[in-house]
């Protein structure tokens, strides 16, 4: 099956508390149904193999897409015109089956898109964290995806994800991933920090970027500054640097 709402949240019990949301499903997304019980589907993301739980509604069969959304959000339309435009968008990294072209728009289910808010979904970055920078100011929610919220570790894997290659989804499953250790002196653009819980994105040799729980934002920060401050907030230390490319 496959996820056709702009985002679905994932909880981790059969109980609607924010807490509890894990991770979320964005638009074209496929998942295996597990179990359904009552109004809740147990799922597993065909994407990363996470495991939880989400409302039942009928959900469309899952089909090969072709386009994917590389800015941090797309509006939709109902035409292929900007004067039809409704309030629903679909987040960086939604992926959709592209029928219909006019107009420097393209259709897809019953929706229309603009043609310079996708790439097709074979297209990767070299610098595979290149469009981390739009993701600044984006608040920052436990088990968010998309682009009103998201959280460290769903940073690092949408970017990742994006550019066609596999990523857990969690920090503590992403520190044992990717294997090439790095010492802090010889830290680069594009390595992950991890502090347990945590992780950010170097952006070079001095700053990073992260979804930063206390400061309820993604942003840029010194990586010194950085350490020193969650060490003295949280008592966490680094428990390793990754290179990731």
């Amino acid at each position: 099956m496959r996820s056709d709402l702009p985002v679905i949240n994932v909880y981790n019990k059969k109980k609607i508390k924010s807490k509890l949301v894990v991770t979320q499903l964005l638009y074209g997304d496929s998942f295996k149904i597990i179990k359904k019980k009552g109004s809740w589907i147990k799922i597993k993301n065909n994407l990363d193999g996470y495991i939880g739980f989400i409302k039942k509604r009928n959900f469309s069969p899952n089909k090969k897409n072709t386009h994917k959304v590389h800015n941090l959000f797309a509006n939709l339309y109902t035409k292929p015109n900007l004067k039809f435009k409704i309030k629903t968008k679909i987040s960086f990294g939604s992926k959709i089956t592209i029928t219909e072209k006019k107009n420097k728009f393209y259709k897809f289910d019953n929706y229309w898109i603009k043609e310079n808010d996708l790439k097709k979904t074979k297209y990767k970055n070299k610098n595979i964290f290149k469009d981390l920078y739009k993701f600044v100011g984006t608040k920052y929610v436990w088990g968010g995806k998309y682009f009103s919220g998201v959280d460290c570790s769903a940073l690092v894997q949408l970017f990742i994800n994006f550019n066609n290659k596999y990523c857990p989804r969690d920090s503590k499953d992403q520190i044992g991933y990717f294997k090439k250790k790095v010492k802090l002196k010889n830290i680069r653009k594009n390595d992950l920090i991890f502090w347990k819980g945590h992780v950010a994105i170097a952006i070079s040799n001095q700053r990073l970027i992260h979804a930063y729980g206390p400061l309820k934002s993604t942003i840029i920060m010194p990586i010194k500054s950085t350490i020193d401050r969650i060490n003295k907030t949280a008592n966490l230390k680094v428990i390793g640097i990754r290179r990731v490319t």
